[in-house]
């Protein structure tokens, strides 16, 4: 670290700011609507978008942890409750007992299937449709780059 701060511009703390502030609305209104409609928490359905995406359903514990960018601890907290609600289910990996996979249940299946038009009618209602076609494409190449450069630290 530079023995000198580089503090933000206020464009530049604005676009944080901003960026948070919207991160936090959008979460939390399509979470709400998943809540109220499916039972579902944002979280619930985002592992379950991972897993339903996976082949066969099912993920290493590890995997769901990195494509989620979490912590195991948060992941396997997560899991224990869906597990309880058969949303999920996990299984020993027989080639690494110290291993386990998370598996979609037939009922978090037909979860997220009851869900995913919802899903995709808020994320058009609430961020979609109110950018252009040019601006959905600026933003996609900013996250993948921003991503991308973090994953590169780790």
């Amino acid at each position: 670290m530079s023995a000198e701060t580089r503090w933000l511009t206020m464009t530049e703390e604005r676009a944080w700011r901003g960026l948070l502030r919207m991160h936090d609305l959008l979460v939390n209104r399509a979470g709400r609507s998943m809540q109220e409609g499916f039972g579902l928490s944002a979280t619930d359905y985002t592992v379950l978008a991972e897993l339903t995406r996976a082949p066969d359903g099912r993920l290493r514990i590890q995997e769901l942890a990195q494509l989620l960018g979490w912590e195991k601890s948060r992941v396997s907290h997560h899991l224990a409750r869906m597990v309880k609600r058969g949303l999920v289910t996990r299984e020993e990996c027989a080639d690494d007992r110290r291993g386990a996979f998370v598996v979609v249940t037939p009922a978090g299946r037909s979860a997220i299937t009851a869900a995913a038009p919802r899903h995709v009618e808020d994320v058009r209602r609430y961020f979609l449709d109110h950018l252009t076609p040019g601006q959905v494409t600026l933003l996609a190449e900013i996250a993948d780059l921003v991503i991308e450069k973090n994953d590169e630290d780790h």
